[in-house]
Order: C-alpha cells, then structure tokens, then sequence
C-alpha cells in the first residue's frame, strides 16, 4: 500500500500539536491504533481491500514517537486498562480521534469477526 498512517500523522503539524498537548487524546490515539485496522480514503486501497494496522506495543511507540519528549512505548502500553481520567480501552475509537484521522484521510475498519 502506499499510503502509511504513521507518516501521514508525523507529517501533520496541527495533528503533532494536538497530541503533543493533550495526555489523554495521545491516550485515545494509541487506543485507536490498537485492535482496529485503518483504510485510506483512496480509490486503490479500497478496490484492494487494503489496511493498515499496528501492534499494541508498535502503538505505544507511534504515540511516544510522534510526541518527542523521551518517552517510550511502554509510557503508553496498555494504558487502556488504567483508571486515568480520559483513557479508553485499546480498539476504542473516540469520536474526536474518527473526526482527525478522517481529515487525515482515513477511516476504521474493524477486524472482521471470523478473524479474515
């Protein structure tokens, strides 16, 4: 596939700013990348059926990655099962991460139930 949803977030400033200030939407991103496959909004991934998706620790450090203040994909790892205020279980998509990632140009697709 061409397109990759890790660069098309590192290339975003508005987005790199929002993750970078705000603890729990970093939370809700790495959430969203867990458990969820993500579709570009373009005409040959989805005559393709082609996804995107990452590991819960591959998770953990695109959000560590793309904040640049030292932390690790451990800082973020599993950080759906805390009792933080504003975190969500891993696989969940808030509605304010479904809004970014769609002006981003993609959408969630989730895993299919008989694991195909």
């Amino acid at each position: 596939m061409d397109r990759d949803l890790e660069e098309d977030m590192s290339r975003t400033e508005w987005f790199l700013n929002k993750i970078k200030a705000n603890d729990s939407y970093a939370q809700n991103i790495y959430s969203a990348l867990c458990n969820m496959r993500w579709q570009p909004q373009d005409i040959m991934p989805i005559l393709k059926d082609e996804y995107w998706s990452c590991s819960w620790r591959s998770a953990g450090g695109i959000v560590a990655d793309l904040r640049k203040v030292g932390e690790d994909y451990i800082d973020w790892y599993c950080s759906g099962m805390s009792n933080n205020p504003g975190s969500v279980p891993e696989g969940t998509v808030t509605d304010e991460v479904r809004e970014d990632l769609f002006r981003l140009g993609w959408v969630p697709s989730p895993w299919p139930k008989d694991g195909k």
